[in-house]
């Protein structure tokens, strides 16, 4: 991508699309084509085609997604399912017919089976059944890295699908119903502490483990790929559908929630109620690919939270 290209980056007010932008700022691009869903509604097909036509971007983050944890993702089934899908058929169709010289899809590490192999490679996609909870969430995404494949296989677009891990960072969601699980933690403690609460009473049981990488890192990644891989080489050479983003490492419920409470700096007791999904119990990204293509993460988890905890507290 030149510095005078016209990036399209859908979704850029939430967490990952905010993070895609502000990386690609700093990296000296200053082209965006930026509109908030009020301002454009991407479930609607004629307004979706009408913007591409009108602006005409060279470069799309498709980073623009109904997102939420497994309450959520639970509760509002057919609207997940729904908006996920008209939303990237929409971009990604209009993205062809305008002539979008490169998109990235970016999706989800729950399109895997919720008993695949641990780590979790590219080419355990569609090997199993998926989790009940996230199932709608998951069944669009995948959808999505088909679309981008098959909009390859028949008009040879330069469109690639990357699947990040669990994500954390500004700009995250710490409504208590729709956020997932870290955010939620460091509300959930910094609340507590704030008002004395004696104890936090967490879902499940607490022994699933899961990654979590910092927004940064997936952006760096996501610019480090869309300047770096073409869809000829995911699809045909190195025969792949998409590329993991994640750190590769990964770390209990129990063990994240502890080390939350102490950056919180809360002391008090932590419950688990046992009546409540853990979710799927293991979920490790494996990032051979990724580190193959050239890329790795750099920051920490521990510093990470840090980070977002202090960010936080600002707004709070």
């Amino acid at each position: 991508m030149n510095k005078e290209a016209k990036i399209y980056i859908a979704g850029h007010t939430g967490m990952v699309g905010s993070a895609l932008l502000r990386n690609l700022q700093a990296r000296g691009f200053r082209n965006f084509i930026l509109r908030t869903m009020e301002e454009v509604n991407l479930v609607r097909q004629d307004e979706t085609e009408a913007f591409f036509e009108a602006e005409e971007p060279d470069y799309v983050f498709d980073a623009a997604a109904r997102v939420g944890g497994i309450l959520a993702n639970n509760t509002y089934r057919a609207q997940f399912i729904y908006d996920n899908l008209m939303i990237q058929n929409n971009l990604i169709h209009a993205a062809w017919q305008n002539g979008v010289k490169k998109l990235l899809f970016l999706g989800s590490s729950c399109i895997y089976p919720k008993l695949a192999p641990q780590p979790l490679k590219e080419e355990y996609l569609l090997t199993g059944p998926l989790e009940f909870t996230n199932e709608p969430y998951a069944i669009a995404k995948i959808a999505g890295i088909k679309m981008c494949e098959s909009y390859y296989r028949q008009y040879g677009c330069n469109f690639i699908s990357v699947m990040p891990t669990n994500l954390y960072g500004p700009n995250d969601n710490f409504d208590l119903e729709k956020s997932h699980v870290l955010p939620a933690l460091i509300r959930k403690f910094h609340d507590a502490k704030q008002n004395s609460i004696p104890f936090v009473e967490l879902w499940g049981t607490g022994t699933p483990y899961r990654e979590f990488m910092h927004v940064d890192d997936m952006a760096a990644a996501c610019i480090y790929l869309m300047e770096t891989l073409e869809a000829d080489t995911l699809y045909d050479k190195l025969g792949f559908t998409h590329v993991n983003i994640g750190t590769g490492t990964e770390i209990s419920i129990a063990e994240l929630a502890t080390l939350v409470a102490h950056i919180v700096g809360y002391q008090g007791e932590i419950r688990w109620d046992r009546t409540k999904p853990d979710g799927t119990p293991r979920k490790l990204m494996d990032v051979s690919l990724l580190e193959k293509l050239g890329f790795r993460y750099s920051i920490s988890l521990d510093d990470g939270i840090r980070a977002v905890y202090d960010w936080y507290r600002q707004l709070s």
